[in-house]
């Protein structure tokens, strides 16, 4: 069973976090951009039965967590983690693997080069975003990327909706996409990450580089892609595996860019497999 808690950061914010206790090396999962912990629920169940500590975060002003006025950029999303896991005490043979998903991807990797304690990595499609790439300016990338508007939307015509979303997800998939959303006093629903957040944490992955991080990335690491046939030629998947020191590719074949939602038992399998990996360089 996953437990809903909270938890307070020296200076702020308060980080909301779903989890289990285990006794085997911790897994810390970041969910992507105006996305929440509740994605993760079928990963997280699956790691827990297997003996690990799991804990999946809401970071700043999505989900359940706290709505600060700034602080909503890549760099600072990291040095949030790094706290939480300062707070938590993993260290040593508790250090945690951190697993992120699309800019949850790019904000671990922050986290492993930038800061210390992460014994081991998952980029889960993404880690290797940077917008510049596709878009010459922000001004094209914010109009390709902004979010759709959610005005006079309720509660229970997003839900209807949402039966019709990703027919191939299981059930807890479909429900942790709902929790996308917070409810106002009217009955509507609106995105938890206000848009002006939403707005400059695509401009910090448009302006932030990944590729300058790579080389200070010294633990084991796997690159969780999903793509609609492996490629034959150089990607930046392949670019980022060949810059860290320790990586391999695993490619998800016709996945769904939340992966982690739609394969539940297939990404676990691959964290585990990671974790075994992670302890054995960890072996004196």
């Amino acid at each position: 069973m996953l437990i809903d808690q909270e938890v307070d950061l020296p200076g702020g914010p308060r980080l909301a976090v779903r989890g289990a206790s285990g006794q085997l090396r911790p897994f810390l999962l970041v969910h992507g951009l105006a996305s929440n912990a509740r994605l993760w629920d079928g990963v997280a169940r699956r790691l827990a039965e297997a003996g690990h500590e799991v804990l999946a975060v809401d970071l700043r002003g999505h989900g359940r967590s706290e709505q600060t006025r700034d602080g909503y950029d890549t760099a600072t999303a990291a040095a949030d983690l790094a706290a939480l896991i300062h707070v938590l005490g993993w260290t040593g043979a508790r250090a945690p693997i951190a697993a992120g998903q699309s800019w949850g991807g790019n904000v671990v990797l922050t986290l492993a080069a930038k800061h210390e304690g992460v014994a081991g990595l998952a980029l889960v499609d993404g880690g290797w975003i940077h917008l510049a790439d596709r878009f010459p300016t922000f001004d094209e990338c914010w109009g390709a990327l902004e979010p759709p508007r959610f005005d006079g939307l309720t509660r229970e015509s997003l839900t209807v909706r949402s039966k019709d979303w990703h027919a191939d997800w299981p059930e807890e998939g479909r429900l942790g996409s709902l929790a996308n959303f917070a409810d106002l006093p009217d009955g509507t629903v609106r995105p938890h990450l206000a848009r002006e957040h939403h707005r400059s944490i695509v401009h910090s992955l448009w302006q932030d580089d990944p590729r300058g991080l790579y080389a200070r990335v010294d633990v084991p690491t796997v690159l969780m892609a999903a793509v609609d046939a492996v490629p034959t030629h150089p990607t930046p998947v392949t670019d980022a595996a060949d810059r860290i020191a320790d990586a391999q590719v695993i490619w998800y074949v016709g996945a769904h860019h939340d992966l982690h939602a739609q394969q539940p038992t297939r990404c676990a399998q691959d964290l585990l497999e990671l974790a075994h990996r992670v302890d054995e360089v960890a072996q004196p």
